[in-house]
C-alpha cells in the first residue's frame, strides 16, 4: 500500500478512529525502536510523560498533552482504544469532531492538572516516585460526558441494557474506591477528565459550549502554520463588493441546518436521545460527519 493510499485511508476515518490510529502507531514505533537499540523501555517516554513534580514539569510543559500518548502496556493500550471507541460512537452521533476534540483534550488536561496538584499537595504522595501517562483522562472524560448529556439512553452490555447513567455512576466510583490500592495517579487523572466531561455536558446542556476558546485557540495555532493563511492577496477574491449583503443560497441551507440541529439537541435534553424518530437520528448522525 503506497504513502498516498494511506493518506487517503486515513483521512476517511472519524476523528476518534484517528486518535485510536495514533495512539497504536506510537505505541509501536516506541516498542520498536527502543527494543532494536538496545534502549530503556522509559528512554524515549520519558521525554513526554508527565512528572509528578512541578518543577520537572516546568522544564517540559508540553507533557501535559503528550502523556496521553504513551502506554505503559498492550493491555493498558488495549482498553483505552476499546473504551474510546464505543464512547466516542455514541458521541460522534450527536456533535461533530470539533467539539469531540474539545472534550477529549480539554480532559487530557484536566487530568493531568488534577494529577500534579494531588501528588504537589497530598502527604500520603510525598516521597513517591511517579508519573503519568495513557489516554484514560480523555477517554473518562468523553465517557462522562454523553453520560451525562443523555443519561437515561440506553445500551446492550452482553445480555442485558443499561442506561448510560449507571455505567458513568459505575466508573467514577471505581476509581474512587481504587485510589489508595495502587496506580493512585492514573485513578485521580481519571476523575480529572470525569469531572471535565460532566461539567462540560451540563454547561452545554444550558447554552453554554466551554470548549469555545479551546477551539479558537487550535485554530489559532493551525493558521500559524497554514499555507493558505500566507497567501494573502488571494483573499480580496471573495470579498463581497458594497451594497450586496444578500445572503447566499448556501448560507439559507446552512442556517436551516443548524436551525434544525439545535431543535433535536433541544428535544434531547428534555426527553432524552431515545425520543428522537429514526429520521431525526439519521439527519443528526448526517450532520456530525460533515461538521
Amino acid at each position: 500500500m503506497d504513502a498516498g493510499n494511506l493518506k487517503y485511508q486515513f483521512a476517511r476515518l472519524s476523528i476518534a478512529e484517528k486518535l485510536i490510529a495514533i495512539n497504536v502507531a506510537i505505541f509501536l514505533v516506541n516498542s520498536l525502536v527502543t527494543f532494536l537499540m538496545g534502549m530503556p523501555a522509559d528512554a524515549i517516554m520519558r521525554w513526554f510523560e508527565l512528572p509528578k513534580d512541578f518543577f520537572d514539569f516546568i522544564v517540559q510543559p508540553w507533557s501535559l498533552v503528550t502523556y496521553s500518548f504513551f502506554h505503559a502496556g498492550l493491555w493498558h493500550l488495549f482498553w483505552n482504544m476499546i473504551m474510546l471507541y464505543f464512547s466516542a460512537r455514541i458521541f460522534l452521533n450527536l456533535f461533530g469532531p470539533r467539539r469531540f476534540t474539545n472534550v477529549y483534550f480539554l480532559g487530557v488536561i484536566a487530568g493531568g492538572l488534577m494529577f500534579l496538584l494531588s501528588y504537589n499537595v497530598f502527604p500520603a504522595f510525598s516521597g513517591i516516585n511517579s508519573s503519568l501517562i495513557g489516554a484514560s483522562a480523555g477517554v473518562t472524560a468523553v465517557l462522562i460526558f454523553v453520560c451525562t448529556y443523555i443519561p437515561n439512553q440506553e445500551v446492550r452490555l452482553l445480555f442485558f441494557n443499561v442506561k448510560l447513567w449507571y455505567i458513568g455512576v459505575f466508573f467514577v466510583l471505581m476509581d474512587l474506591v481504587q485510589i489508595p490500592m495502587g496506580n493512585a495517579g492514573g485513578h485521580i487523572a481519571h476523575l480529572g477528565g470525569a469531572l471535565l466531561g460532566y461539567i462540560y455536558a451540563r454547561q452545554l446542556l444550558h447554552g453554554k459550549d466551554i470548549g469555545e476558546g479551546f477551539s479558537n485557540t487550535l485554530d489559532g495555532m493551525g493558521n500559524l502554520f497554514s499555507k493558505r493563511e500566507k497567501k494573502v492577496p488571494l483573499r480580496t477574491v471573495y470579498r463581497r463588493k458594497p451594497g450586496k449583503k444578500s445572503p447566499t443560497k448556501e448560507q439559507y441551507d446552512k442556517e436551516a441546518t443548524q436551525r434544525k440541529i439545535d431543535g433535536i439537541l433541544d428535544k434531547i435534553s428534555k426527553s432524552g436521545y431515545e425520543s428522537l424518530s429514526q429520521a431525526e437520528k439519521d439527519f443528526l448522525f448526517k450532520a456530525g460527519k460533515e461538521d
